[in-house]
């Protein structure tokens, strides 16, 4: 193999664990890294890799396959560009645990297509956009271990399973309202008149719905671009998820309390 026309190092907050989960994770592409990918279509993907032709931004038509291979034992996985932009680029990432929940990352970028005089210039363009990758796949995965670790933590049982709002009349003004209850977080909105509460994370990996947009009654997720209805919590995308069980509003007929309970 041709020396590497660049290498980035760094360390993240996250455990190889949920690295190997992100590498594995080919879903998230265009939507978490959508200044780099405009799309994706999965040919193949298991335990060991996945390979997919992917769209690029820019020019209509610009798509390159792309083929990730894992070595967990080595602790190291390639990605390989097969066809398309960029044909022949290999991409070895090496893993370096340093604490539970720390890991070295070592990126080695090879373009043995590339002449030799723009290697230089094109491995730089490849470590400046690795920096803005990882660190948005930080940022999930720290997001997701937190989740998973407030998961083991709570115990519904042991919290208050009823919140009090404040008056009908005051909500709002308030609207759109995050709130926690019972170890959860919910979303208070209102749509076509009526109050809905909605489970602020996503079924699929927990991704914060709360960050994503919600188009009319449809909520999406800005890790993966899953779709839910927050009225009844069906997915609105084919994909077959849920949100977990909504929070019930009752709204008090005489002092105009609105109160959330859980079920």
């Amino acid at each position: 193999m041709s020396a590497a026309a660049a290498i980035y190092e760094r360390e993240l907050d996250a455990s190889t664990e949920r690295i190997w989960e992100n590498v594995l994770d080919w879903e998230h592409l265009p939507y978490l890294h959508a200044q780099a990918f405009a799309g994706i279509r999965v040919e193949s993907a298991d335990a060991g890799g996945w390979k997919a032709e992917v769209e690029l931004p820019g020019t209509p038509g610009n798509f390159a396959t792309v083929d990730v291979r894992l070595d967990r034992p080595s602790l190291r996985y390639t990605t390989r560009t097969l066809a398309g932009s960029g044909a022949g680029t290999e991409i070895t990432t090496s893993l370096f645990p340093r604490e539970e929940r720390r890991t070295g990352i070592r990126v080695e970028f090879h373009v043995p297509w590339a002449p030799r005089s723009a290697a230089e210039a094109i491995g730089a363009a490849y470590r400046g956009l690795y920096v803005t990758l990882w660190d948005q796949d930080e940022a999930m995965m720290r997001e997701r271990q937190r989740v998973l670790d407030a998961a083991a933590a709570v115990s519904p049982g042991e919290n208050e399973r009823s919140l009090v709002l404040g008056r009908v009349h005051d909500l709002a003004s308030r609207l759109p309202l995050d709130v926690g209850l019972a170890g959860r977080r919910f979303r208070v909105v209102s749509i076509d008149g009526r109050l809905h509460a909605y489970d602020l994370r996503c079924p699929h990996l927990g991704g914060p719905l709360g960050e994503g947009t919600l188009h009319g009654c449809e909520a999406v997720c800005p890790w993966h671009g899953y779709r839910f209805d927050v009225r009844t919590g069906q997915s609105c995308d084919g994909r077959g998820l849920r949100l977990g069980a909504a929070a019930r509003i009752d709204v008090d007929a005489c002092g105009g309390d609105v109160t959330l309970r859980l079920p």
